[in-house]
């Protein structure tokens, strides 16, 4: 019978500092070069550096140096390395976020100067903003060096509001007179504690990492919890996952946080790794209703982005892609570059336009057996794989030579025969033949299931017809199927085999990029006539223009904006805008309601092709104070895609917070430090290209700016509070729920 005992000893330096401890944590700094020693000056002097240490199986033992990490109720921070637990590293207000911190003993040459800053800075803050900074203490710590070339050692720090403090470590070699001054007293004090500090790091610093502010979660009564749960090899993965009430993941890739919100099962209380033959390299969580689970990371996925990406071959050019949530399918238009002899192309274009002949005796042999590369056109219904591998093509559905596929909507129609709702795909397309030839499209409808006389086909053509002109947008308006079709916008009725017209708006458009629907109303826009806005009488079956905009605009993407009970129209723009209206006939601006007012306008600096209309997220501030129903329920916002691959978001705001917030970025546009100098407030101005434009009114905020706030110091915090005429947990409430309600991805 073996008997293990357990020697409990507080080390001498923290019982004898007396000190209240808030948070410690223990760092195994591993490796045959333990990082940490490149940052003391006297790393050659460092046990176990050159020493063959044999382990248990007869290896080399990987010792390495371990430390303790510290953190006072006061705000400071100490590094002690173990057992010896000799102070090597100190920072005096941890809390306070600064974007550097450095070892105290390396700063004694700037201490005067930051007393007398820090001193008279105090001195300006009222006795509110003062209690707030002492009563912010760190109540969770953990650092951490994950495997890699070239790894540096992470720093994580929770506070009690929530804040999380992500620093990395770097290794700073200045020149050996750094510490050295010609001012006997800053000499005199170097001197004094030249023996204290002969030991410590005196070379390393720390740099603050912005983490997204989901993470946010405010601690009850600031009582230590533990949250951060450190993983090495999770699906090959590495980092720490974060619990609570909004769980997230952040990963290390090439020295790179990634934050990865988990909001499938809520609240987490208690999560760990599982690594055995059953489950490889996965995880245990326990949700707060009691369920516990054991999981593994999808393998087709790539973590190393914003979200989560799983990228799907297609050897194709996909063109637009919408989503059949019925049946959970993506149909997607795509175009494959096939290579066709000239005789073969003009043969096609021949077939096509009868008694169109094209003259090509002017053509030698030669020049006929050249090939030419022509785009076919195709539209292809995609499958999801429900495991997270790759999606399987259910059906093709292929278009004629010289036929562009324009358009792809999942609409609902209602059938006048069967008085049933259809819900069914519909396509719209166009014939590229040049210029000669008029322009021509077709309106493709097809039902999705399974077909008694031929079960492999997932699709089923139920109607095709030939219009003039191209046909560039499709929308389902209650029950009927509009359709743009080149100048026209024509709404048909479905009756089950056949799609008869019933109102038609013919007005000045030139080409048809968007229709939306909301309700009755319609919102088109045009390339080159900006936005229209019209609505649908069922009674005497009318399209009626309401308004639109006067001005020159070339149109990308429209979308409706519902904040509640008001009703906005957003359009992008050529010169990489994005314009807010909106409908107001009494107001005597709007020309007796004939034109479209201007609610704000903003540069993206990138062309929005897609608005995708979704419903934020409540919030907690939302469910304590919103009936179910009301203008804070009722709240979408817009996720939309650019050219250059990124994606974005415009959502409604109430008025206290726009103006809380708008007071904020005034604020920020002074104190932070920019990209090279470069003006936001100047960058974010409606460009019009030399074109005459009225400015709008200055109603979006900027969160791309906003986010620096929670990056600047505690005190630098509450200083920009106070002169916007807030307080910074108000701040940090707001921009926390904006960022949990636009929380979709």
């Amino acid at each position: 019978m073996e008997v293990f005992g357990f020697l409990l000893e507080t080390p001498a330096a923290i019982e004898s500092s007396k000190k209240p401890v808030s948070s410690c944590t223990l760092y195994h700094d591993k490796g045959p070069e333990p990082w940490l020693r490149k940052t003391s000056t006297d790393a050659w002097l460092s046990t176990g550096v050159g020493e063959a240490i044999d382990g248990a199986d007869g290896g080399p033992l990987d010792q390495g140096d371990i430390y303790s990490v510290v953190c006072y109720e006061s705000g400071a921070l100490e590094i002690f390395d173990v057992p010896n637990f000799n102070c090597v590293f100190t920072v005096d207000k941890f809390v306070s976020g600064r974007t550097h911190i450095v070892d105290t003993y390396m700063r004694e040459a700037l201490k005067d100067s930051e007393t007398e800053i820090n001193s008279s800075s105090e001195e300006g803050t009222g006795q509110g903003r003062k209690e707030n900074i002492h009563s912010m203490k760190v109540v969770e710590l953990a650092m951490q060096r994950w495997s890699g070339h070239h790894s540096r050692p992470f720093l994580f720090a929770i506070l009690t509001d929530g804040t999380i403090l992500c620093y990395q470590a770097y290794l700073f070699e200045g020149p050996e007179n750094t510490s050295k001054s010609d001012d006997p007293v800053s000499t005199s004090r170097s001197l004094s504690v030249s023996n204290v500090s002969a030991s410590r790091l005196r070379n390393l610093r720390f740099a603050r990492i912005p983490l997204d502010a989901y993470t946010r979660e405010e601690t009850p009564h600031g009582a230590p919890c533990q949250r951060i749960t450190i993983f090495k090899n999770i699906s090959g993965h590495q980092g720490f996952f974060l619990s609570g009430s909004r769980p997230c993941w952040c990963m290390v890739f090439r020295e790179r946080l990634r934050v990865h919100p988990q909001l499938c099962d809520g609240s987490i209380v208690a999560f760990t790794v599982l690594h055995n033959v059953n489950c490889n390299h996965g995880f245990i969580y326990v949700t707060s209703q009691g369920i516990l689970k054991i999981c593994q990371l999808p393998s087709g996925s790539t973590y190393d982005n914003y979200w989560p990406v799983q990228k799907i071959p297609l050897k194709a050019t996909p063109h637009q892609i919408t989503y059949f949530a019925e049946k959970n399918l993506y149909p997607l238009i795509v175009s494959v570059p096939v290579l066709k002899p000239l005789n073969q192309v003009l043969s096609l274009l021949i077939d096509q336009e009868v008694g169109h002949q094209i003259d090509n005796h002017n053509l030698s042999s030669v020049d006929l057996h050249r090939t030419y590369t022509v785009e076919e056109y195709e539209v292809r219904i995609l499958e999801p794989d429900r495991a997270g591998g790759p999606w399987q093509t259910r059906a093709t559905i292929p278009m004629q030579s010289s036929e562009n596929a324009l358009t792809v909507r999942v609409v609902t129609l209602f059938n006048t025969t069967t008085k049933e709702n259809e819900t069914l795909l519909a396509i719209g397309t166009a014939y590229v033949q040049g210029e000669d030839v008029a322009a021509r499209g077709r309106v493709l409808l097809f039902s999705t299931g399974r077909n008694a006389d031929n079960p492999q086909n997932l699709v089923t053509e139920v109607y095709s017809k030939e219009l003039k002109g191209a046909i560039s947008a499709l929308a389902s308006l209650q029950g009927h199927l509009l359709i743009a079709s080149g100048p026209k916008i024509i709404l048909h009725k479905w009756t089950g085999t056949e799609l008869n017209g019933i109102a038609f708006y013919d007005a000045p458009p030139l080409y048809v990029v968007s229709l939306n629907i909301v309700k009755n109303f319609i919102l088109l826009g045009d390339i080159h006539k900006s936005i229209y806005f019209l609505s649908w009488k069922e009674q005497g079956a009318q399209l009626n223009l309401l308004a639109k905009d006067f001005g020159s605009l070339d149109c990308f993407a429209t979308e409706f904006l519902i904040d509640g009970s008001t009703l906005s129209l957003v359009v992008s723009d050529e010169q990489k805008n994005i314009q807010i209206f909106y409908y107001a006939p009494k107001m005597s601006e709007s020309w007796k309601g004939q034109k479209l007012l201007s609610r704000a306008e903003f540069h993206v600096g990138a062309h929005v092709t897609k608005f995708l209309r979704l419903q934020m997220l409540a919030t907690s501030s939302d469910r304590t104070g919103a009936a179910p129903g009301s203008d804070k329920t009722n709240r979408f916002a817009l996720l939309f895609g650019t050219l250059d691959g990124s994606i974005g978001c415009i959502a409604p705001l109430d008025e206290l917070t726009f103006r809380r917030l708008q007071s904020l970025q005034k604020k920020l546009v002074d104190s932070v430090p920019h990209v090279a100098g470069l003006n936001p407030r100047s960058f974010r101005q409606f460009h019009s290209n030399g074109k005459a434009h009225r400015p709008g009114p200055d109603s979006i905020v900027d969160c791309e700016l906003l986010s620096h706030y929670e990056m600047l110091p505690l005190e630098e915090q509450l200083e920009i509070a106070h002169q916007t005429g807030t307080t910074r947990s108000q701040i940090l409430s707001n921009l926390n729920d904006l960022a949990l309600g636009t929380s979709f991805l």
